[in-house]
């Protein structure tokens, strides 16, 4: 599935110079992803994505269902407020800004399968190698 570009979810935003691209701070949401988040979210809850320590490569990823914008989901760079909150058809995902520093530029998928079903993180260009279930990952240094 093809994914778009997101706008920052945030009337703070302000466009403003930057060095490099400005997709490379994005977090992308897939067509299954957008579906599947309108068909299991309910009025103000979003997904939220967190990467964790531990797994079989170092770093995994956590998704969960939330409703609170938390302080450490944004940062402030040169005066202006970076918020991880992407929007896409009225389904958003939530990074936090640690979080956002591991998969800043990474699509967020839905995946269905005869086994299993779930949200993944697919095409992250900060992870090096990643296990064979989609659910853990090293990171490029």
């Amino acid at each position: 599935a093809v994914g778009c570009p997101l706008r920052w979810a945030s009337s703070f935003s302000q466009p403003g110079p930057t060095e490099s691209d400005p997709s490379e701070g994005q977090v992308f949401l897939s067509e299954s992803c957008v579906k599947r988040l309108l068909e299991i979210t309910e009025g103000s809850e979003f997904l939220r994505l967190q990467v964790e320590g531990g797994g079989c490569s170092g770093f995994q990823y956590k998704f969960s269902l939330d409703t609170v914008i938390n302080p450490d989901d944004r940062q402030g760079q040169r005066g202006v407020v970076v918020v991880g909150v992407f929007e896409q058809g009225g389904a958003r995902v939530v990074v936090d800004v640690d979080s956002l520093a591991f998969v800043k530029g990474s699509m967020v998928d839905f995946s269905q399968e005869l086994i299993r079903s779930s949200f993944q993180v697919v095409s992250n260009p900060q992870a090096e190698k990643g296990c064979s279930c989609g659910t853990s990952f090293s990171v490029k240094f």
